[in-house]
């Protein structure tokens, strides 16, 4: 997941960049996002186990990404492909929502998607530019739907617990 997050990530970015004039701090939520996924990528390849490989759900999404990219190549229309590349930022959020669907718990960190939401929020404010405004809102709306179920998943991990205690007692 996270080296097709890599290269949408950096197809937000490049396609932003050739839209209009814009340097990388224009949008700067996009050039954070490119470090950080990046980072994560890589740490995944060099140190990660059998639960790291590519599921089918990533290798389609890769596949969407790629053909993206090909798309972009041909027309050069920046702006389509960075807003089909939104379309694949929302998408990613997906398998971590199917986890917390089919395990009926949430392993995601409320600190950490936080701190995400507030540097997204912050960069709402330094936007130059449609698309990095689109980049942003997307993150944003993103984060708080995630956080938002996130805490339904731990509301009803937590009910039941307390039905499954009550039954025993």
């Amino acid at each position: 997941m996270w080296v097709f997050f890599t290269l949408a990530v950096s197809m937000s970015l490049f396609t932003y960049l050739k839209e209009d004039s814009h340097s990388l701090w224009d949008n700067v939520l996009n050039t954070a996002d490119l470090f950080f996924v990046s980072a994560v990528a890589l740490s995944v390849l060099l140190f990660g186990d059998r639960s790291t490989r590519f599921s089918r759900f990533d290798l389609v999404c890769l596949v969407v990404v790629v053909l993206i990219a090909v798309f972009w190549l041909i027309t050069q229309n920046h702006l389509v492909t960075n807003l089909l590349v939104q379309a694949i930022l929302v998408i990613a959020y997906f398998p971590v929502i199917h986890r917390m669907i089919r395990t009926r718990e949430n392993h995601e960190s409320y600190p950490i998607w936080g701190g995400m939401l507030l540097a997204a929020v912050l960069a709402l404010f330094s936007a130059s530019g449609k698309l990095a405004l689109v980049y942003t809102l997307r993150a944003v709306i993103s984060i708080i739907l995630l956080m938002a179920f996130m805490h339904y998943t731990d509301l009803r991990q937590r009910k039941t617990k307390s039905v499954s205690s009550c039954k025993a007692g």
